[in-house]
């Protein structure tokens, strides 16, 4: 049985703007340089490795009383944080980082920006750990020296006055609250019972250093032991890998930032990524990471000769211009196994698409971001006519211009993280399309949907105004006041409510007339509703002939109508549209 090897597990920092995801990243990255006597400092293209060997010196007073043994050898931390970083580490059908690192400020709590990112992490079937940051902001707080290096954030906790150990626990809890409302069970780190199940939050604080060796202990932790099995790598197998972004290098051209998870990628390799218009190939030229010591801005990369999982690289190479941020990388093997361009199709096809279906336009910055804005959409049963990357053209507008001409509240443009073109923006005002932007996936959507409510609201207001509404009337016995030219007679509404304009008909179908006027207590009323007694003038009805007293009647609605009606009036309530059923089948039965 051949063993294969554990690789690093990459990590993704996510949060809401100013609640400290550089810091933290800072911070991680300040303990590798600070234990560089202990662990050599390994530079990639994106990312930042702290090694094993640093996670010990960092955490030896926490592994002392733990007793863990590591397998992995050390976290790849993506350098950029945020979700927009996370949607470009996709592979097919999931994402590749292995674990995230949700970035909390412990006193503002959870922001727009924060749900966001748990809707994604939840999407891509992500782990993540909470890092509730800023504990040295909490009013009364003291810091431990050396807490970062010796000490534990639960002893620096434990040093805290009363009513500062009370007011973290309070901020923690509300963490806690919110979690639970979005349906996900956590607890302080010491006191989680089963890291299947909760989530873990852990205090820290990017500034001073607390906290940060019970996270990388947690991280580290985690990973080792619940994904084992997706950070086992073939040493020498093909390299697959996720384009970050692409990029213009002065001397080189086009190059792209590349995050290698599995496999080895050497030079003179062929590889196979996506493009706005399918799977490309390119030749390695060269591949590059950054200098230890660059002594200028022209002396910044060193060459190599290959790069194993999991590492970040810059790929040089003829053929890279169309390369989109999020796609795939696979190594073309040579061997006839398999097919990266099929897949790579296949792939893009499921996330980049025209339909025939009439629905809005999406637009998004990257293949990740566009298929998280998809599925969210399609999950809120909204259709899409069309998916695809980079800015919104005059050409997405006459597209949902076209649907809007049959289906208004279609001609949508939702763009996620994407500018619009000038002339687009001209012609969506010209031709009456709504277009939407925002950088945060779910606002983006939830704008959308309030739209959508208020027009929806505004075209049932019309229907009302325009449409016959659903009535059945009693033709009161002994209230028949004239018999024709017109009738005026005394009713009862048993259902729905009658006004002005609509026209009549028997339970047989068989229409009488129309209500020019109705009166209640002998003044002009526009309506009449359920169990209010009137007295009405229909114009064409002759009591005794077309309807007699005691007649039940019905206000008249075609199928048409009734469809418009059942479409545009969500707001109607069961019995009206019990009733709207009702007057339908009789309207059919009369047809037949």
């Amino acid at each position: 049985m051949i063993l294969m090897p554990i690789r690093q597990p990459i990590v993704v920092v996510m949060g809401h703007v100013d609640h400290g995801k550089t810091s933290l990243l800072d911070a991680i990255r300040s303990t590798n340089v600070a234990k560089k006597e202990a662990g050599a400092i390994t530079q990639h293209i994106g990312a930042s490795e702290v090694d094993l060997r640093s996670i010990q010196c960092t955490c030896e007073e926490l592994l002392k009383k733990s007793r863990m043994n590591f397998t992995i050898p050390g976290l790849l931390f993506i350098d950029t944080p945020g979700h927009e970083s996370f949607t470009r580490l996709r592979e097919r059908g999931g994402s590749i980082a292995d674990i995230a690192v949700l970035v909390v400020d412990i006193a503002q709590g959870f922001q727009p920006q924060t749900i966001e990112s748990i809707r994604i992490l939840r999407q891509f079937k992500t782990p993540f750990i909470v890092a509730a940051n800023k504990v040295d902001l909490v009013n009364g707080w003291r810091e431990q020296k050396g807490g970062c290096a010796c000490g534990s954030i639960l002893s620096n906790i434990g040093a805290q006055r009363e009513d500062v150990q009370l007011r973290m626990d309070e901020l923690l809890y509300k963490a806690v609250g919110k979690l639970s409302e979005l349906g996900i069970e956590s607890e302080r780190f010491d006191r989680v019972r089963d890291f299947t199940k909760q989530v873990a939050i852990v205090p820290v604080s990017a500034k001073t250093g607390e906290g940060l060796p019970e996270l990388l202990l947690s991280i580290a932790g985690l990973s080792q032991k619940f994904l084992e099995n997706e950070l086992k790598t073939e040493v020498e197998g093909p390299g697959k890998g996720s384009v970050l972004e692409l990029r213009e290098e002065k001397g080189l051209g086009t190059t792209i930032d590349v995050i290698i998870y599995d496999g080895v990628l050497r030079k003179n390799d062929t590889v196979i990524f996506g493009t706005i218009n399918g799977s490309a190939s390119a030749k390695v030229r060269g591949l590059l990471k950054p200098k230890l010591r660059p002594t200028g801005e022209g002396d910044r990369f060193e060459y190599v000769d290959k790069v194993t999982a999991a590492s970040g690289v810059k790929i040089y190479a003829p053929g890279l211009e169309g390369a989109l941020s999020g796609s795939p990388l696979i190594v073309d093997s040579g061997d006839g196994k398999s097919d990266g361009m099929k897949e790579i199709n296949e792939m893009i096809r499921g996330i980049m698409f025209e339909s025939e279906k009439s629905g809005v336009i999406v637009k998004a910055d990257t293949l990740g971001s566009l298929e998280a804005l998809t599925k969210l959409l399609s999950g809120q049963g909204v259709e899409i006519k069309s998916a695809g990357v980079g800015r919104v053209a005059k050409k997405d507008i006459a597209t949902a211009s076209a649907i809007g001409a049959s289906e208004p509240l279609k001609a949508v443009v939702l763009a996620f993280n994407v500018p619009v073109a000038d002339d687009a923006a001209d012609e969506a005002a010209r031709a009456g399309v709504k277009v939407f932007s925002s950088n945060v996936i779910y606002s983006l959507c939830d704008d959308y949907a309030e739209w959508l409510s208020e027009q929806k609201k505004k075209s049932s207001q019309s229907a009302e105004n325009r449409l016959p509404l659903p009535a059945k009337i009693l033709a009161l016995p002994r209230c028949t006041f004239r018999a024709s030219k017109p009738a005026i007679f005394g009713v009862e509404i048993l259902g729905g409510r009658l006004r002005k304009g609509v026209r009549l008909m028997t339970a047989r179908g068989e229409i009488i007339g129309e209500v020019r006027e109705v009166q209640k207590e002998g003044k002009g009323v526009n309506e009449g509703k359920r169990g209010e007694q009137l007295a009405i003038s229909v114009e064409g009805a002759i009591c005794g002939k077309t309807f007699i007293e005691g007649d039940t009647l019905y206000s008249y609605i075609g199928k048409r109508e009734g469809e418009e009606l059942a479409a545009c009036c969500t707001d109607m309530d069961d019995d009206s549209k019990a009733l709207l059923l009702e007057i339908l089948g009789i309207t059919d039965r009369k047809l037949i």
